[in-house]
């Protein structure tokens, strides 16, 4: 099973008080979380370890009966359409669950070479056993449209921000915003993006889950640009 032993950490916290630790919804019978993913609702259910997302509509609907994350694309009785989480998607989702803190935002921004840690972990190339944060990938999209980044914030419910060209602060998971900021290219300057957290971000995540989030966050963007 993928993620066994977080799913062993997880299974030895109470659940009521995980739920408001991780602002999440939790419900029993069978015992399962409801988690915001990006512009998703993630069901975990803790009596068959598995995690699926539901499409469209009330993720809570989707979940009192039988569960369905064992198919793929497969609609629920309600009419839902339901979908297991890949692999990445469930590590971010269980050590959120895990790791979560009960912590107002810091309202602070700061970059990832200001994380504890993260002046080691956040540089380099993957080839070098080292990480680097995609911005490259949101250079390459919205470098020339700017504008766009703001166009396709409404699918994330995100927040436009004031920084660059474009700019806006989504949420990834329910204690962990993102501000992606865009530099338009011109004749002078190569286009440029930035990564930037709350200073509370450490306190949601560890370093590795943390660059996950941040690279699932991306690979969204990018997908709805160029939709």
């Amino acid at each position: 099973m993928a993620h066994e032993g977080l799913w062993e950490l997880l299974n030895k916290f109470d659940p009521t008080k995980t739920a408001q630790r991780a602002k999440c919804q939790y419900l029993s019978s069978p015992e399962r979380y409801i988690v915001t993913l990006l512009n998703a609702e993630y069901v975990v259910n803790l009596s068959d370890r598995n995690i699926f997302s539901v499409q469209s509509g009330s993720p809570q609907s989707a979940v009192l009966g039988t569960p369905y994350g064992g198919h793929r694309r497969k609609a629920s009785p309600s009419g839902l359409t339901v979908e297991p989480a890949e692999f990445l998607e469930q590590l971010c989702i269980l050590a959120y669950l895990i790791n979560a803190r009960d912590l107002p935002l810091a309202d602070k921004l700061i970059g990832a070479e200001t994380l504890p840690g993260g002046q080691f972990f956040f540089r380099g190339s993957h080839s070098s056993g080292l990480h680097s944060l995609p911005t490259e990938k949101l250079e390459k999209a919205f470098g020339n449209r700017p504008e766009f980044l703001r166009q396709i914030s409404v699918q994330f419910d995100a927040e436009r921000c004031e920084f660059g060209d474009a700019s806006i602060r989504l949420y990834v998971l329910p204690r962990l915003p993102l501000t992606i900021v865009i530099w338009r290219q011109c004749e002078e300057f190569n286009a440029r993006a930035s990564i930037l957290f709350d200073q509370t971000a450490p306190s949601q995540l560890p370093l590795d889950a943390l660059s996950v989030a941040v690279n699932l966050t991306v690979e969204a963007l990018v997908k709805a640009a160029t939709d």
